[in-house]
């Protein structure tokens, strides 16, 4: 007998139905929801702690996104045939919702949060990411932890065939040429993630209010439910201990001091081991009233006071922390060629940020396979953004990318394939090495990426610039100050972040995270304006180092030749097991992929070879036309005697080709037997005469290219 849960019910503005339920699955979660739309359906739960750590001074969040395989009836094509780590895929749709959910709960609310969403049943044609932040937040809202900011929820929108539209299928999307996502509560936007087709500054903004409608509307609905459930208020919690006497003492102390170095228009080191001086000084001052207790107070008070110092500074006297004005650009200098041996290869500078990118240009074996619920996919194009702790002057230990760095080199990864050439042979990686960083090293990636592209003669219809944007505003909303090309310490002080790349016709990418309540559209559209010329005097400082694609690729890099075949001829060039196209491979030093394809509404083999010497790349597409060529009547070729039998000898007369050159076919003259006429290995002339109607094979004549004797005279 099953058990049903309360269920609500509603209608996109499209007619799509979607469905929350809950009080039927983990019922011992704090909330849970399963989120339904068509055969898509994610369960999501989640805990908080109720036990305050000692000592905490974050808000530990976590936000798991998986899909389970059995969700599309599949086995995970891994070694252990089991989901193990997140896969980048479902990292980037777990720090969508991150990013949505973390501004919206109380600043002192610091308990162990876990939020965990399942794909548990798929949709061939629902894109399930769209539905993650909703199953969220209905999670949330169904329980008593205080998300007081919210309930959120996100949306794609697209512009298909030049009509936007939210949540599209998705055999829809692969026309759009604009894909966002946006997570919003009903006031205000929260988090906008996406790429598009060099679009304007106002498309993007249309797109954007476009979703916050159907945000709107699925806020509602979840408010619904939870009056459906019975939940009126939030859990109670303890608040953090706080030292008031402490925070006064370092107010009166230490803010003249903060607000001098924070004007010295110093470095990130000078104005870091400044701060840092003053905090030293006054726990110095405190003698042995400075206790173990205290010093995380201390730390903790002493950066609340610089964050809102150097706000002030910035909004008052419309000051940076390094002197700039607000949309002024750090100084940028460049170089391509940097390195010998890559494929291609670039540095990029901006301020006290630096990123060397890589190019290694490589065949259809090298493309990386994404095994995904959905399906198995290929990927001709990576990104792999690395940010070791050297790029900031810490100590860390090496470990594998987290989900920062796959996040940010993804914002780059898409920006720069919106550029690429559409018939691209090679499969293509880029490295990003951040070598410094104080502010926006995914945009110094874009900007590395793009010009490691052209100067490897990857022809690229656009150079991408990047620019990361920040803003601050005074607490009744009445001053703002709109930053271009934002410090590292900009981005921690600043209500918001926004990175924004793109050619010069227009957005690529884009990437924002938005903590200010109330942003208007007029003053995001005037902030995406002031991103534009920054993004835009980037680019021209790139264009006078590089503007366009090497004509050629690097002597050094592997050539690709593309050729096709007729479909009867894949099996004879890969041969049994295998067996021909390896030893084609080792003898030419080529590495050689088929797959069959339609071609003009044909089936058939398309060939590419990867080679980086001329001689190999010659020998093996000679090979591949020797065995794919069919000879044609009256043709002409030097054959070799291979067998010799009574009735002829049987001939190759192209490599893999044989027939059989008949006694009567060899001389004018008849021929009794073949004894002494030839012998294995002889090269004789021959000429393909027709072919047998019964057997198909080809009929083969030397005499035919012997001169005819000349006529006996007839006797008297």
């Amino acid at each position: 007998m099953s058990q049903k849960g309360i269920v609500k019910t509603f209608q996109m503005p499209d007619g799509t139905s979607i469905s929350i339920e809950t009080g039927r699955l983990a019922k011992q979660a704090d909330g849970s929801v399963i989120v339904r739309q068509g055969d898509c359906m994610l369960l999501a739960t989640v805990v908080s702690g109720t036990a305050l750590k000692p000592g905490q001074d974050f808000f530990p969040l976590s936000v798991d996104y998986v899909e389970k395989f059995y969700s599309t009836g599949r086995i995970p094509g891994s070694f252990p045939r089991r989901e193990t780590k997140l896969s980048d895929y479902e990292v980037l749709i777990s720090r969508l919702v991150d990013r949505t959910l973390r501004p919206l709960f109380p600043e002192d609310y610091l308990f162990e949060t876990q939020v965990n969403i399942w794909m548990i049943s798929g949709d061939k044609e629902v894109m399930p990411d769209t539905l993650a932040g909703l199953a969220a937040s209905a999670a949330l809202a169904v329980s008593d932890i205080p998300f007081v900011g919210g309930p959120i929820s996100e949306v794609r929108v697209a512009r298909i065939d030049g009509v936007f539209k939210v949540n599209p299928n998705r055999s829809e999307l692969a026309k759009a040429d604009l894909n966002i996502i946006i997570g919003a509560s009903a006031d205000n936007i929260v988090m906008i993630e996406g790429e598009m087709k060099e679009v304007s500054e106002d498309e993007l903004i249309e797109a954007i209010a476009l979703g916050h409608e159907a945000i709107k509307l699925q806020c509602k609905v979840q408010l619904e439910l939870r009056e459906m459930v019975g939940k009126t208020s939030f859990r109670d919690y303890e608040k953090p201990v706080e030292n008031e006497e402490l925070r006064e003492q370092i107010k009166v102390a230490c803010s003249d001091k903060i607000l001098a170095i924070a004007k010295g228009k110093l470095d990130k080191t000078a104005r870091g081991d400044g701060f840092k001086s003053i905090r030293k000084e006054f726990e110095a001052s405190l003698g042995e009233a400075l206790t173990d207790e205290i010093k995380p107070f201390i730390k903790k008070y002493f950066g609340d006071l610089e964050y809102y110092i150097v706000r002030d500074m910035v909004l008052n006297d419309r000051q940076r922390l390094d002197g700039r004005a607000l949309d002024e650009i750090r100084p940028l200098w460049m170089e391509v060629n940097a390195l010998p041996s890559p494929h291609g290869s670039a540095i990029f500078t901006r301020g006290e940020t630096q990123a060397l990118a890589t190019v290694t240009l490589g065949g259809t074996d090298d493309e990386q396979m994404l095994d995904m619920a959905h399906e198995l996919e290929y990927s001709k194009f990576l990104l792999h953004y690395n940010f070791p702790a050297f790029s900031t002057g810490e100590i860390k230990p090496n470990r594998g990318p987290g989900r920062r760095e796959i996040g940010h080199g993804n914002l780059a990864k898409r920006s720069l394939e919106i550029v690429m050439p559409e018939e691209c042979p090679y499969t293509i990686r880029v490295v990003s090495e951040v070598l410094e960083s104080n502010g926006s090293s995914s945009m110094a990636t874009t900007c590395a990426g793009s010009l490691a592209l052209m100067d490897a003669g990857v022809k690229l219809s656009g150079g991408v610039s990047g620019i990361a944007m920040g803003m601050i505003t005074s607490k009744d909303g009445s001053k703002y100050a709109i930053l271009s090309d934002i410090l590292g310490d900009e981005d921690h002080l600043g209500d918001m972040d926004f990175k924004v790349t793109g050619t010069a016709k227009g957005i690529c990418g884009t990437q924002m995270d938005i903590k200010v309540n109330g942003l208007s559209f007029e003053v995001l559209k005037e902030a995406l304006e002031q991103s534009r010329k920054g993004r835009l005097h980037i680019l021209n400082e790139m264009n006078k180092v590089m503007s366009q694609a090497n004509a050629d690729y690097k002597p050094h890099a592997p050539r690709i030749e593309k050729v096709y075949i007729d479909k009867e001829f894949i099996g004879a060039i890969i041969g049994p097991g295998g067996k021909n196209i390896q030893e084609l491979q080792k003898t030419t030093k080529t590495k050689i992929s088929i797959e069959e394809v339609m071609k003009d509404g044909v089936e058939v083999g398309e060939i590419h070879v990867l080679a980086t010497e001329k001689e190999g790349m010659d020998a093996a597409l000679q090979h591949i036309k020797n065995v794919t060529f069919v000879p044609q009547v009256g043709d002409e070729f030097e054959a070799t005697v291979k067998n010799i039998v009574e009735f002829g000898a049987f001939v190759e007369f192209m490599p893999g080709k044989e027939g059989l050159l008949h006694i009567s076919e060899i001389s004018h003259s008849r021929l009794n037997s073949m004894e002494g006429i030839f012998k294995s290995g002889d090269k004789v002339r021959i000429k393909i005469i027709g072919t047998d109607p019964k057997t198909g094979k080809w009929r083969l004549s030397r005499k035919v290219l012997l001169p005819k004797p000349e006529a006996a005279p007839k006797a008297n």
